[in-house]
């Protein structure tokens, strides 16, 4: 979230991105031996550490953590170091990490690193010799899938058992994959299944000083909470390109495939490859060449950040992609000039939905806004431009045009909103309350800041229902807080939101260093934690959220996605109420009155019947600690449901949701007949009858 500059280094705040980039470096350095300029970025990191919310200090508490933090982030299975390999590291450097980091000395960094690939390369050896042993799939045994019940391995005749069930375990993936009518595999699940452990062997062996220094840094950033990290130059890009929603290439969405392959996933509508007709979704690159004659690079293998940073380029320059169609084998080589390109699906957007029979017999109408994420271009902000990208602006003009299709009500759906601009996030909670504060803001010394709507009137004055889930995180949350909390609204959807109530600050390391706000990005940057924020009501949405008036079944609701799952949160607590001006356009009568007329809708719906009992066996599948590896048990648990895969799908969506994908699907259809019911009780007219 962004705040206002407190010194003469320019800094930006925010809270709540829900997209992480790792890119590597363009600039080659020998690996291993990191420059002057990544020992100033361990300097600097330690440094600004002081300045964390926590006041904790980086010592050696944070160095055991830290750690910890990065053995996990290598390993979180244990099914690659030995415990030889942990109890070596920890002996070495297990209170030493915070003053190397001090120092400059990233010697723990690279060698961790170092016996990671090598044992990589030991367990893609072992997983291609277990895929080529005969498996007996009647026999009772289980793999154990709780990572925390696990310890490492201590023998080598261990470790081979633990990979024998884990190579069984995904073979029977594979085969229940091939069956599944959707699966256009023509490989073995043998094949695919050596596909995917050379190609990840490949790319991990791709990791160059950035890569590691990154790791590093924010395993030791991360063992103060759980969202201050270090960004390498190119994340730091890649991270002002999520805010600007602007980039400079072709337009499209990649992402690697198990056979090593990079494979367009989306084109963003209006965008250089969508305009030139020729690359489709699903097209897979195997070269990639600059200008219109340079040499064709090979991609296959390769890391997705090298292959990004291969096709992205200035707007005007020509990269040629050699690419393969779904089903055929033949490579064409497809130019495309690169363009600005404006990330307009990621925007927020509107629809106007008819529902329900007003007493005239006309429908209602319900505008819909899809906002999934709360952007500015920080950059353009900062230098004072005129029209700079920002979420206000595009919200108070759909909510504009509602107004001159005279809508009834608006649904604000933040599901997949997992925040980003703190500014933006005031100025929008603005755009539906008169004026007064939306958020209260505590730093590390307990002072208190409001930050208050301070301009008269609203862009949209009736009544408004804001949709939310455990996804809705940060920014989300301290509009809908603030909704909550005046009474200005209802809140709709998972029991509660994420539960992020924490504000960072983005520091530009090379402005630190130069004393300019001109500096590039060739330092990175640090997003540290610096801030507490508090609704209105003086509760923080800290590890708690914001509850739902009305609660509607959802598979995210249960899912392990909160804040409080993440390693070393910051607590709850309260602050002092702000004042403010209650709008009572919602009372606990009407809230109780809502939810039983949804839940008795919901009883009745056959989708919500069908949804429950699908949650029942997601909640009954995430409480086991095994899976069973006899083929039988195996396929029957899988034709229920695969809580794994769906949780992939569901973080999927989540990263890859448009606003084109605005659905009128049965979940809905639920939130219009809460929206209509809602409408009713605020206008005095009589509710319809739930038989309708």
């Amino acid at each position: 979230m962004l705040h206002s500059p407190r010194s003469a280094i320019f800094r930006v705040a925010c809270i709540g991105l829900a997209t992480c980039f790792l890119a590597a470096s363009a600039t080659a350095q020998e690996y291993g031996k990191p420059t002057p300029n990544s020992k100033r970025v361990a300097r600097i990191v330690s440094q600004l550490m002081d300045q964390h919310l926590s006041n904790r200090k980086l010592n050696d508490d944070i160095s055991e953590r830290a750690l910890d933090m990065y053995l996990k982030n290598l390993d979180p299975q244990k099914v690659y170091f030995l415990k030889s390999d942990i109890e070596e590291f920890k002996s070495q450097w297990k209170t030493e990490l915070d003053d190397m980091l001090k120092s400059g000395n990233y010697e723990a960094a690279f060698a961790i690193f170092d016996r990671f690939k090598q044992r990589i390369a030991q367990r893609v050896e072992l997983a291609n010799r277990l895929i080529e042993e005969e498996h007996d799939y009647d026999t009772e045994e289980e793999m154990v899938t709780d990572r925390d019940l696990l310890d490492y391995a201590e023998t080598e005749a261990e470790i081979e058992d633990r990979w024998r069930k884990r190579i069984k375990y995904n073979l029977l993936v594979f085969q229940n994959d091939d069956d599944d009518e959707d699966s256009t595999s023509t490989k073995t699940p043998e094949e695919r299944l050596k596909n995917r452990y050379r190609a990840f062997g490949k790319r991990m062996m791709q990791f160059d000083n950035d890569d590691v220094i990154e790791m590093y840094i924010t395993s030791i950033t991360t063992s103060f909470d759980p969202h201050t990290t270090y960004m390498s130059k190119s994340s730091f890009v890649n991270f002002q390109i999520n805010m600007s929603l602007e980039l400079e290439g072709i337009g499209a969405t990649l992402q690697s495939t198990d056979d090593g392959l990079t494979v367009i996933r989306r084109l963003v509508p209006g965008g250089a490859a969508d305009k030139g007709g020729k690359l489709k979704v699903e097209d897979k690159i195997v070269a990639v060449g600059q200008g219109t004659e340079g040499e064709m690079v090979d991609t296959i293998d390769m890391k997705l950040d090298n292959v990004v940073d291969k096709i992205r380029g200035k707007a005007g320059t020509t990269v040629r992609l050699a690419v393969m169609s779904p089903g055929s084998g033949d490579i064409k080589t497809i130019p495309i000039v690169r363009e600005r390109i404006e990330l307009k699906d990621s925007e927020a957007a509107g629809v106007v939905f008819d529902a329900g029979k007003k007493e005239d017999g006309s429908p209602y109408k319900i505008g819909v806004i899809d906002l999934p994420s709360f952007y500015t271009d920080m950059q353009a902000r900062a230098k004072n431009k005129k029209d700079y990208k920002s979420t206000t602006r595009d919200v108070r003009k759909i909510l504009q045009d509602f107004n001159n299709q005279n809508v009834d009500a608006v649904v604000l759906d933040l599901r997949r909103n997992g925040g980003g601009s703190l500014t933006e996030a005031v100025d929008c909670t603005g755009l539906f309350i008169d004026r007064g504060p939306v958020v209260q803001v505590k730093n590390p010394y307990g002072t208190i800041e409001q930050l208050n709507d301070r301009d008269g009137g609203m862009a949209w004055e009736g009544p408004l229902v804001v949709l939310t889930s455990k996804f809705s995180a940060s920014a989300s949350e301290i509009l809908a807080g603030a909704v909550q909390d005046y009474g200005r609204g209802l809140v709709v959807g998972d029991s509660s939101t994420h539960g992020k109530g924490t504000v960072q600050t983005m520091l530009n390391l090379m402005e630190i260093l130069m004393q300019t706000r001109d500096a590039g990005p060739d330092l990175g940057a640090l997003k540290i934690t610096v801030s507490q924020f508090y609704r209105p009501n003086g509760d923080s949405t800290q590890k708690r959220g914001v509850l739902s008036d009305v609660t509607l079944p959802s598979i995210t609701d249960h899912m392990d996605v909160t804040e409080s799952d993440l390693e070393y949160p910051v607590e709850f607590d309260r602050v002092d109420k702000a004042r403010y001006d209650q709008m009572s356009k919602v009372n606990s009568d009407m809230v109780n009155g809502l939810f039983s007329r949804s839940r008795s809708r919901v009883e009745k719906s056959d989708d919500f019947q069908k949804r429950k009992k699908r949650i029942e066996k997601y909640i009954a599948q995430k409480e086991e600690n095994s899976v069973s590896l006899n083929a039988d048990d195996f396929n029957e648990r899988r034709k229920e449901l695969d809580a794994e895969k769906e949780d992939e799908k569901l973080i999927e969506d989540q990263v890859n949701h448009t606003n084109s994908d605005i659905e009128r699907d049965y979940y809905m259809e639920e939130v219009l007949a809460i929206t209509i019911d809602y409408i009713r009780l605020l206008t005095g007219t009589p509710l319809a009858s739930n038989d309708q």
